[in-house]
């Protein structure tokens, strides 16, 4: 029995972790045959919750539903949940704080105080830093989130840094969060290539577009690809960068919105960084207080060259 109950945990707790699964994957990953897997959805379903099967792939998917029982967490996601609501209540979501205080009040009632004892030495110990900024409305987080998990095209009105604007169609791979900022990773329809979107500009059309079949993503790192997109690809100036510091110790003077790491050996890593101005990229690399070596691109190159006379001479002149 007790056998039994653990496994409808697990299954349970497979089923919310993904939208449609086949009979055949859930008793690969169980263990088990699929029929016992069709006996456990039933138990499930006795038990309040709503298992649907889908039709014409012999699959299942949790239903949503008002009867619905309580998400299952062990003592490490409760944690993190906690503290992530904790942290959405003064964080970088338009309008979200509110609703993430009454959700962390329902939480907490139902935790018990080993936990409770947890989250707060660690928010004890925490202080935010406030930061300025657009922010991303959780609305459309919530659009984008549901397009790229069901596979349908958006299209969205878009706001560039000029101010002006234009409609986009996209097939929406992944939502990227920087810490300060959210981004969306996707196929541009009209431009056929990869495209990297500031949520906080861009406002969905709805209702979303047809379905279609999820492409190879243009890396399996999408955050390094969505960092060289943000950083070094929309600019003039292309820079990259030898240092000679581990990428963990680069990255602690170097956010991920301004510059791509990539470690080498764990005494370099390769730095790419852009801008639309060669004194931007010169001031930029040179006030890490890193050793370096300027790798391209060339007119960069010489630019520092004829920075360094330039800075030596000022020295000189002084008495």
């Amino acid at each position: 029995m007790w056998q039994t109950s653990a496994r409808l945990l697990q299954l349970l707790s497979l089923l919310q972790t993904r939208r449609t699964w086949s009979g055949a994957e859930l008793a690969g990953r169980l263990e088990i045959t699929p029929r016992t897997v069709r006996r456990d959805i039933e138990r499930l379903r006795s038990l309040g919750y709503p298992v649907l099967a889908t039709a014409g792939t012999a699959g299942y998917q949790l239903g949503a539903g008002a009867d619905l029982p309580p998400l299952l967490l062990d003592d490490d996601e409760a944690v993190a949940v906690a503290m992530g609501l904790r942290t959405a209540a003064g964080g970088s979501i338009t309008g979200i704080e509110e609703t993430s205080v009454r959700a962390l009040a329902k939480l907490e009632t139902l935790l018990p105080s080993r936990l409770r004892h947890r989250i707060n030495a660690l928010q004890s110990v925490t202080v935010p830093l406030a930061g300025g900024g657009p922010t991303a409305d959780p609305d459309t987080l919530t659009a984008i989130a549901a397009a790229c998990r069901d596979s349908l095209r958006l299209r969205f009105d878009y706001r560039k840094h000029d101010g002006t604007s234009s409609i986009r169609t996209t097939e929406p791979h992944r939502l990227v969060h920087t810490g300060r900022r959210w981004y969306l990773v996707g196929w541009d329809v009209d431009r056929q290539d990869w495209r990297t979107y500031r949520v906080d500009r861009l406002d969905p059309r709805i209702p979303t577009g047809p379905r279609f079949t999820p492409r190879t993503p243009p890396d399996t790192d999408i955050s390094g690809y969505a960092s060289r997109a943000i950083s070094t690809s929309a600019y003039r100036y292309q820079g990259r960068f030898t240092l000679h510091v581990s990428a963990e110790t680069a990255a602690e003077r170097i956010a991920p919105t301004t510059g791509a790491l990539e470690a080498v050996d764990e005494h370099s890593c390769i730095l790419r960084a852009g801008s639309d101005s060669l004194d931007e990229l010169a001031i930029y690399i040179a006030g890490k207080g890193f050793d370096f070596e300027v790798d391209e691109p060339a007119e960069l190159v010489e630019h520092i060259r004829m920075l360094s006379t330039r800075l030596a001479g000022a020295v000189r002149r002084r008495p």
